[in-house]
């Protein structure tokens, strides 16, 4: 038994100087676990009062009567002849989350999806105050925005720098879990860890960038939207914005946006300026294992270019398809993650030097960052399938294609070939090999029959290697 004791002062002694803080340094000097709770005590008291609820009212009108998801004029013509005009009815929907203060003046940082398209914004300080907010400025990329309070000498969250934020250190996420369910206003503290950082969510088809996130085992639950991640300084490092669950509920992994990206943004959305974000107008993909043998690299650095959108930056800088992009003024380009960030955060009209592999040549090309459009879903869309094809069948590495107006079609792939294996599945457009446009059944049986290793292989979904039988 007394081993056991020994070994708990031990473990205790070693987590009391890994979170050696000022918060701890003025901490119960009692033992390391007390100065432990006393820290947390700290960043509750020093953070708390300037976190506040938010909760939302976004009125809907529909029409009082259900027919189909699908109503058209002919729909509504067809009621109204025989009705009469049917009216409408107003339903309030009611959102709930969390904020905190930025400045004295009222300004208070939150999520855009908590506050986006809301009719009324109340917010409850944790004192018990509340106020009618407005929207100051909305970035729905970045799932930021800026709601301000008619109120003065408000308690204000100091923001920290989540750079050199670590896998393992202490993180206390504060805020509103069940809005107005917990009857009193104070927030709601809990506690844990940086589980991991550079996470990424999918996007669901929607804009925002949910990139370089930082993932937490501290209790996120519906309500925390908005809220502060800290750290033991009392400093923010991260947004809370989301969580992994398959219940709905808190289960031990959630996600912040990194305090670092809302703080380059936060004059934009104080004074409600529109977001502008660097582009090059490609469409890009990772590099794989294959793909990196293919281009003589002993790396996975770097990103293929699967689309590149005619007069885009990218474009006029001479970029072109099948090009791997592996530097950006001279820093490496790790993923498409890394290219997409840096390029963000480029400023408008700056000149880059981007070094491409091209058919296994390295070349430097400069060219400007554009403005990045609105609607970023411009880029050439992926080819359809042909409504016909022709009855003509040509085999080559386990794949069975047929002429349509793009060039050749998969109409069948065997499971145990290299072509399944490289992830040609039935449906792909072959649209290039080895840098060689694909036009036809002749042109791919002329192109492959002088292929002996591996071929680079561009679909709409983007490149593969087909290696050799």
């Amino acid at each position: 038994m007394k081993e056991w004791r020994f070994l708990f002062r031990v473990v205790v002694a070693f987590v009391g100087l890994a979170v050696s803080t000022p918060a701890l340094e003025a901490a119960d000097s009692s033992g390391a676990a007390s100065q432990l709770q006393e820290a947390f005590v700290a960043v509750a008291k020093q953070v708390g009062p300037a976190v506040v609820s938010i909760s939302t009212i976004h009125t809907e009108r529909v029409r009082s009567y259900y027919v189909s998801p699908y109503e058209d004029e002919f729909t509504r013509k067809f009621f109204s002849d025989f009705f009469g005009e049917v009216p409408y009815r107003e339903f309030k929907r009611i959102g709930l989350g969390s904020g905190f203060i930025i400045d004295s003046k009222g300004y208070i940082l939150t999520n855009d999806h908590v506050v986006g398209d809301a009719d009324q914004i109340h917010v409850t300080l944790a004192d018990g105050r509340e106020f009618q907010a407005k929207v100051n400025g909305r970035d729905s990329r970045a799932d930021l925005a800026v709601i301000q309070i008619p109120a003065k000498g408000l308690p204000v969250a100091q923001l920290g720098n989540s750079d050199p934020v670590q896998t393992g250190e202490w993180a206390v996420a504060i805020g509103n879990p069940f809005g107005f369910a917990m009857t009193n206003p104070e927030p709601t503290v809990t506690v844990g860890v940086v589980s991991a950082l550079n996470r990424s969510l999918s996007r669901g088809g929607k804009e925002q960038d949910f990139t370089d996130l930082i993932q937490t085992d501290a209790a996120i639950n519906p309500g925390n939207s908005g809220g502060p991640l800290v750290n033991l300084n009392g400093e923010v490092i991260g947004v809370n914005v989301a969580i992994f669950t398959t219940s709905g509920g808190y289960q031990g992994i959630g996600f912040a946006i990194p305090v670092n990206r809302a703080k380059a943004i936060l004059n934009d959305l104080i004074e409600g300026k529109k977001v502008r974000y660097g582009w090059l107008g490609v469409s890009i993909q990772d590099v794989n294992k294959d793909v990196a043998a293919y281009f003589g690299v002993s790396d996975m650095q770097g990103v293929i270019v699967a689309q590149v959108l005619e007069g885009g930056p990218a474009d006029q800088g001479g970029v072109k398809v099948g090009d791997v992009i592996r530097l950006l003024d001279g820093e490496p380009i790790k993923n498409t993650r890394a290219l997409i960030s840096r390029v963000s955060q480029a400023k408008i009209g700056q000149e880059i030097e981007v070094k491409i592999l091209r058919q296994k040549k390295e070349i430097a090309l400069k060219m400007k960052v554009g403005d990045r459009p609105a609607n970023s879903s411009s880029l050439p869309a992926a080819q359809k399938l042909p409504r016909e094809v022709s009855p003509s069948i040509v085999s080559w590495r386990g794949m069975e294609v047929q002429n349509h107006n793009e060039g050749v079609v998969v109409t069948q792939v065997d499971p145990n070939s290299p072509s399944y294996h490289s992830g040609i599945r039935v449906g792909d457009v072959i649209l290039e090999i080895n840098g060689i446009l694909i036009r036809s059944q002749g042109n791919f049986e002329e192109v492959t029959s002088q292929i002996n290793g591996d071929a680079f292989t561009r679909t709409p979904r983007g490149y593969v290697v087909v290696k050799p039988e």
